[in-house]
């Protein structure tokens, strides 16, 4: 089994979906003081995120890269946005300069009009196409030591060669998505796979579906993709205090809309699938498992990973050990105060999840008062759902 690892999110300034701070530049002081606190607080990985109004993330990811020692960074990147050669060459020379530390996150595009943006008019289905023609000519690009001749439907070139490599000979490839065409390129290509927060039953049908696609491209049990998935987690002392919290920042959202948008909204309903399935799930209630809050996805009109985890350190710790006993791998936590509550996690999150599966490992099961743990706790569920 792989060992749980943590994801957060960089941001270059102080601007919050709370306290928006419209046009706000990149801030150097705060993007290293915020990238130095992932990496004392034991985060294993950050994203980069990107949108046809958002900073450049390479030039942020070799900011990060430079100020840190263990973080690993994760640029996601359009296929629309750069041609896979020069993207194949520009991700190794990162990963060079970071010792190692680089992923790619695929955003095939799931919004048309923030696609047209940036001259992108191809359809859904076709812009999964592309992005898996593109993730084979990266993948040959990094491996091969000789010229690559390439004729596809999207791409075409010739005797291309690569003299910039990955340190470990390859790049680890993360694909998200709800749909049919992302469970399938996913499986069968990606290292890593993000699903957004939902309730323990759907996660386990995506996963499954996840799987079944790995299966069908050929891949053994051991080379299926890792399981990515995003919460934004509310927490706070006691169980009341955490829900007053919530309620504090609901009301936020609601008056700012969600916010600054990492590209510009719209009052249409999503176009994504991730998207629909959230609002779609909110309709049958706002608490739903352990601690899984949707009213934040209401709010925002599911634009994003929006899905909250409330409650004290234990209820959060415990909700995201549900997830683990799912399969999932990664896990990546980010809140609304986002400096602070990055720190918060990596003080009573983070430790309290890694002691427990250390726990688990070492045979027995506790709670984070070192107590033995309920024999029908909802996590017990998690792992019958899974057999």
């Amino acid at each position: 089994m792989s060992p749980t690892e943590f994801i957060s999110v960089t941001f270059p300034n102080e601007n919050t979906e709370l306290h928006p701070i419209p046009g706000a530049p990149v801030d150097p002081e705060f993007l290293v003081k915020y990238a130095r606190a992932l990496d004392d607080n034991d985060y294993n990985y950050t994203l980069i995120p990107y949108g046809s109004a958002s900073f450049d993330p390479f030039t942020l990811g070799a900011t990060v890269a430079a100020v840190t020692k263990k973080l690993k960074i994760i640029i996601a990147l359009r296929p629309n946005t750069m041609y896979p050669t020069v993207a194949a060459k520009q991700l190794a020379t990162l990963d060079q300069l970071s010792g190692g530390r680089v992923v790619v996150h695929f955003i095939a595009g799931g919004d048309d009009v923030e696609q047209a943006r940036e001259g992108d008019f191809l359809s859904k289905d076709e812009r999964y196409a592309r992005q898996e023609e593109y993730i084979k000519i990266l993948r040959k690009a990094w491996a091969s030591s000789d010229p690559i001749n390439w004729e596809g439907k999207y791409y075409t070139f010739k005797d291309f060669r690569n003299n910039v490599r990955p340190v470990n000979g390859t790049i680890p490839v993360s694909v998200g998505g709800s749909s049919p065409e992302a469970y399938r390129i996913g499986g069968a290509l990606a290292d890593i796979f993000g699903l957004w927060g939902e309730p323990l039953k759907e996660t386990k049908e995506q996963i499954d579906r996840i799987y079944a696609a790995a299966d069908a491209a050929g891949r053994a049990p051991n080379d299926r993709p890792k399981i990515w998935v995003t919460f934004r987690p509310i927490v706070a002392e006691t169980e009341e205090l955490a829900w007053k919290k919530a309620h504090n920042i609901l009301d936020l959202l609601k008056k700012n809309r969600a916010g600054p948008a990492i590209y510009p909204t719209s009052d249409k309903a999503p176009q994504n699938v991730g998207s629909q399935r959230l609002l779609e799930i909110a309709k049958k209630g706002e608490v739903q498992d352990r601690a899984l809050w949707y009213p934040t996805v209401t709010a925002t009109g599911a634009r994003g990973a929006s899905t909250a985890l409330v409650g004290s350190p234990q209820t959060l710790i415990d909700s995201i050990l549900d997830y683990v006993d799912l399969g999932c791998d990664l896990i990546s936590i980010r809140g609304y105060d986002n400096y602070y509550d990055a720190l918060d996690y990596g003080r009573y999150i983070i430790p309290g999840v890694r002691k427990a599966l250390k726990e688990r490992s070492n045979g027995a099961e506790t709670n984070g008062n070192g107590e033995e743990a309920n024999s029908d706790r909802p996590a017990k569920r998690a792992r019958a759902l899974r057999d």
